[in-house]
């Protein structure tokens, strides 16, 4: 089986997810299928690499710098408590960052999302309409364009979803 990150950046190159949010010289940022947490979103990067020590300085770098814009602009639209920033790569090993909007009490107890039961995080119940979709991923797209006129050279989702 191929790398499933690499394969949702090409279906981006295509046109083909309506959760693309934006492309950034780094990465590409898409909300996550289900949002249990709502406004949960991904930063993936362009390059395929497990390690973030195996992006060159330079990149590495740069693509820390969006991240933290990306967990910025999320914190902006969905007002959490708390960011919630992973980089984890157990189970897709293509570098990637899950950044999880958190509020008082949305687990039973506190602690990380992963405690919750799978079939929880990844319950169909929490598969946003297109329409929440739509609207989502342009207030984030939005957000991230009014944060960095660096972001903003990159930013194609317009054209994307036209």
């Amino acid at each position: 089986m191929g790398c499933l990150i690499c394969e949702r950046i090409e279906q981006i190159k295509r046109g083909e997810t309506p959760y693309f949010v934006c492309e950034l010289s780094t990465g590409y940022v898409v909300l996550g299928d289900h949002q249990r947490f709502q406004g949960y979103t991904l930063f993936l990067s362009k390059q395929h690499v497990t390690e973030l020590y195996h992006l060159p300085w330079e990149i590495r770098t740069r693509f820390l710098q969006e991240m933290s814009l990306v967990a910025e602009a999320v914190a902006a639209v969905y007002h959490p408590d708390k960011m919630n920033v992973e980089l984890l790569g157990n189970g897709d090993t293509h570098l990637h960052w899950h950044l999880f909007p958190r509020v008082a009490g949305d687990t039973p107890q506190p602690g990380p999302v992963w405690w919750l039961p799978r079939e929880e995080m990844w319950n169909d119940v929490f598969l946003p309409t297109p329409q929440q979709l739509a609207q989502q991923t342009r207030r984030l797209r939005e957000e991230i364009l009014r944060r960095s006129r660096t972001a903003a050279l990159f930013c194609e989702g317009e054209a994307r979803d036209g």
